[in-house]
């Protein structure tokens, strides 16, 4: 398995003083390493680059063996705390000396829970198994001194986060993409987690926008946008493909909300149109036997490749070839996949919901359509493929944006910046 690139954040304008002063910070994520989120590592690196002192908490193992792992992957996984993996006997232990030796600490945390507790029995068991990851995470981050939490996502991992900020007293915030909390704030708990926690970070304005229509107007000032981003450097640009059958690729779980059978569909009238084209999805999940029957029953399979779910280098060697990006999601927060492909200058073609518009500037950037509409996904499509000169100048266009605006060294540093603002502010306020 190929190692996953790191770009390196350039330390030496940053002053020693800011270094050795950066705060000790931790996250909790629900998986760490994952295939499918190695946003996280990049991340993590590059704070500990920038002088944080970062420690990581994870709910679940990593999703591949520790032998199967990248050196810097596998490393970051030998210094992750890993929750359910303790073992029983361990975890009956910890909550033990926990409840005779902090009884308040348990107390607390009881009442936190019960706050999320309606009438509801499944719900109110869901709340205690959490209370006791909180109270297995705060025991943690009191042996290794570590006074403040960070959490990715707004659902259950960021419930355990809440309930151990409450429990312990520490302070905790969060990084909201979007867009499975906004569909039920209510199951999410999200007026309670915009309430406790210290700052959030949104990875667009629209998800900030959804935060701001679920909290007081009190809250707004602790809602922050901070985009993400990707290497410039580590997906630039190819070679040119030779003339020929133009290549679309799709990357992204196969789930209903990526719209793949939409893409299938507008592929197959475009197809039906005489043009020399092939489909390669890139990714796995419940949709992929649904999916394959459409293929079949329309006798696309000399058509259309399923790759299944690849690792980063092979993803990116799947983008390397490819024409065009197409992205036909129903919903999404910002998608890192479609940043990698308009890094590496490919024309992309997405829709028109929440976050994406502002990374692609319809007719500037890629092309963009309403969400499940088979008939302009197929124009679009149809478009790029007969006409090279818009697939080039969009390409060019949309390697700019991402180097302008979805930089990630740059935007790291803009993160850096604001843990010190957020975090300094806090201490403030506690003085």
């Amino acid at each position: 398995m190929q190692e996953v690139h790191t770009h390196q954040v350039i330390l030496k304008n940053l002053p020693p003083r800011l270094q050795s002063q950066r705060p000790r910070i931790a996250y909790l994520l629900s998986q760490y390493p994952a295939v499918s989120h190695t946003f996280f590592l990049k991340e993590i690196l590059g704070l500990k680059q920038l002088g944080f002192q970062v420690e990581t908490a994870s709910i679940n193992a990593p999703d591949r063996p520790m032998n199967s792992l990248p050196p810097a992957e596998e490393l970051e996984a030998r210094g992750t705390y890993y929750i359910k993996t303790l073992g029983f006997g361990n975890i009956l232990w910890t909550v033990a000396l926990v409840l005779f030796c902090d009884t308040r600490v348990c107390l607390r945390g009881l009442s936190a829970a019960a706050e999320l507790f309606r009438w509801d029995i499944r719900g109110g068991l869901y709340a205690l198994f959490y209370l006791l990851e909180a109270l297995l995470v705060g025991k943690w981050m009191r042996q290794r001194n570590l006074q403040h939490l960070h959490v990715h996502f707004g659902g259950a991992v960021a419930t355990v986060g809440m309930l151990a900020s409450r429990a312990w007293g520490f302070s905790y915030s969060l990084t909201i993409h979007g867009p499975e909390e906004f569909y039920d704030v209510e199951q999410f708990y999200l007026p309670q987690k915009i309430h406790h926690a210290s700052f959030i970070f949104c990875i667009s304005n629209f998800c900030r926008s959804q935060l701001m229509k679920y909290s007081h107007p009190s809250h707004w000032d602790k809602l922050h946008v901070l985009r993400l981003g990707v290497d410039p450097e580590e997906f630039a640009p190819v070679s040119p493909r030779s003339p020929g059958t133009i290549r679309i690729v799709s990357v992204g779980r196969l789930v209903p909300a990526k719209g793949q059978l939409i893409l299938l569909q507008a592929f197959h009238r475009v197809l039906d149109q005489g043009r020399d084209i092939q489909l390669v999805l890139v990714g796995d999940g419940p949709d992929r036997k649904h999916l394959q029957q459409f293929v079949g029953e329309h006798k696309l399979a000399g058509h259309v490749t399923f790759c299944g779910a690849l690792n980063h280098g092979q993803t990116r060697q799947e983008l390397a070839e490819a024409d065009i990006f197409a992205l036909a999601s129903f919903a999404e927060g910002v998608p890192i996949a479609l940043m990698e492909a308009m890094a590496m200058e490919i024309p992309c073609v997405s829709t028109s919901i929440a976050g994406i518009p502002e990374l692609i500037r319809d007719n500037v950037d890629g092309l963009l359509v309403p969400a499940s509409s088979v008939e302009a996904l197929a124009a679009a499509i149809d478009q790029l493929v007969t006409d090279a000169e818009l697939r080039r100048n969009l390409g060019a266009s949309a390697r700019a944006r991402v180097i302008d605006c979805y930089n990630l060294s740059h935007n790291l540093q803009l993160l850096a910046s604001a843990f010190d603002e957020c975090l300094a502010q806090r201490t403030s306020q506690n003085i």
